[in-house]
């Protein structure tokens, strides 16, 4: 497996003026945003990185060599990659957003609601020529997965890169298309984390992403202008069943001490933030997971939904890897491989699993819209949380694998705009309340 380690650049001079920055090189690291790259590297700084790749832009590498001055267990260099830089933007750079907006509302309106159909047409050398920025980014994200996975097969890396470029290498490593581009957030000195098989195309996994927990903030900020819903997606609590790696699905079992504890931790993680509403699956490890990260708010009331259960795995349930082996040979290497396929004996496959919880989720919001709810607590279970979150990307059930969920690990998604916008993931599997660290140690056991 190869680790990487993504880090977007500290706060800048531009960040604080609401400027565009692009490919601009004026910008530099406010005070903040030096404190806040420090804080990076000692949170950071038990791994042991085999090599560190960081864009030439110097908020970037300003941001690398203060993270670098913290790792102790590291002797790589700073490697500046010509291919980590940020998105170019040449007709808007170094302009306020709000000037942005006056002089080109029509581009602008294009840049947030299709960014992929956005088109500058800039003059190179007495040529004039189209530049899609979008779709050019996702190419040179692709090109530098390329040359960097082949080098490292079987290490860790760390990059330091922009919130563009850092999107666009988190969707080409999983697929998500670029009209899905404003769909990521990418926070100053957040760190995401990827595990890839081998090379692009073959199987990698998004641990997590957008983890600004090291930088004393619970959860992302909400942007400005948020007028629509927030929800925290979480997994519940271990089992007994969760430890020992059998399959449950929709068999009962209650959470074991371990589960009770990662709920509590959960629970204090999210105290301080205001929830107005609260869904749970309707089985009992997800029901007593949220009961347990409520009791700091009682006002609070439950509800259930049972299109938020578990998978039914049929004839699955109760058993472990090697008996299902044995009893359906080649299918649980088909479920690791092409889950959108597999159907589950006497059981459901992912398309059930992705209707009836697609349903529930958007009739949560709706409701929680109708109400004028702002922010909602939603647990439910590992396929669940991964069918949901390949929905909310515009992936196919055959990225299932693409997401990881720690058992007690939380989600944030916004409907900035509402229902009428797209969905924006701005944190996935924090799990820091659980480890104390930005590395997913829960066991995830089987689902």
């Amino acid at each position: 497996m190869t680790r990487v380690i993504i880090v977007r650049h500290g706060q800048s001079s531009y960040n604080i003026e609401r400027r565009i920055q692009g490919r601009t090189d004026a910008s530099t690291l406010t005070e903040k945003g030096q404190q806040d790259a420090i804080k990076v590297g000692q949170a950071l700084s038990s791994i042991s990185f085999h090599a560190i790749y960081s864009s030439p832009l110097q908020r970037a590498k300003s941001t690398a060599e203060l993270i670098l001055s913290q790792l102790t267990n590291t002797t790589a260099l700073i490697q500046p990659a010509e291919s980590l830089r940020e998105i170019d933007l040449p007709l808007w750079a170094g302009m306020l957003t709000s000037e942005v907006k006056e002089k080109f509302p029509e581009d602008y309106r294009l840049w947030k609601e299709s960014p992929h159909e956005l088109k500058m047409t800039i003059n190179e050398n007495g040529t004039t020529k189209e530049h899609f920025p979008v779709l050019s980014l996702y190419a040179q994200a692709k090109e530098f997965w390329q040359e960097i996975l082949s080098t490292h097969q079987g290490e860790t890396i760390l990059i330091v890169g922009h919130n563009g470029i850092n999107r666009a290498l988190i969707s080409t490593a999983l697929g998500i298309v670029p009209s899905r581009y404003h769909c990521l957030q990418q926070s100053n000195c957040a760190i995401s984390v990827l595990n890839f098989a081998g090379g692009l195309g073959e199987p990698v996994q998004l641990e997590s992403m957008n983890q600004t927990q090291h930088l004393g903030e619970t959860l992302p900020s909400l942007r400005p202008g948020h007028k629509g819903v927030r929800l925290l997606l979480v997994r519940h609590g271990e089992t007994e069943w969760n430890r020992q790696g059998r399959f449950q699905g929709q068999i009962d079992v209650p959470l074991n001490d371990n589960g009770r504890s990662q709920a509590a931790k959960a629970g204090e993680f999210l105290k301080d933030v205001a929830i107005d509403f609260a869904v749970s699956s309707t089985m009992a490890r997800p029901k007593e997971t949220a009961e347990i990260i409520l009791k700091p708010h009682p006002d609070v009331k439950l509800e259930v939904d049972a299109g938020l259960r578990e998978i039914s795995h049929g004839l699955w349930e109760g058993k472990f890897e090697s008996e299902i082996d044995q009893e359906f040979p080649g299918e649980l290497q088909r479920w690791r491989t092409v889950p959108g396929e597999v159907q589950m004996p006497e059981g459901e496959n992912l398309q059930d699993v992705w209707e009836r919880s697609v349903a529930a989720w958007q009739s949560i919001i709706e409701t929680a819209l109708a109400n004028q709810f702002h922010t909602g607590l939603i647990v439910a279970h590992d396929a669940t949380n991964k069918t949901l979150l390949c929905y909310l990307l515009g992936l196919t059930p055959d990225n299932f694998w693409n997401f990881r969920q720690g058992n007690g690990a939380v989600s944030v998604i916004d409907y900035p705009a509402g229902l009428n916008g797209l969905p924006v993931l701005e944190a996935m599997n924090i799990t820091s309340h659980l480890s104390g660290g930005v590395l997913d140690k829960t066991a995830a056991g089987a689902l």
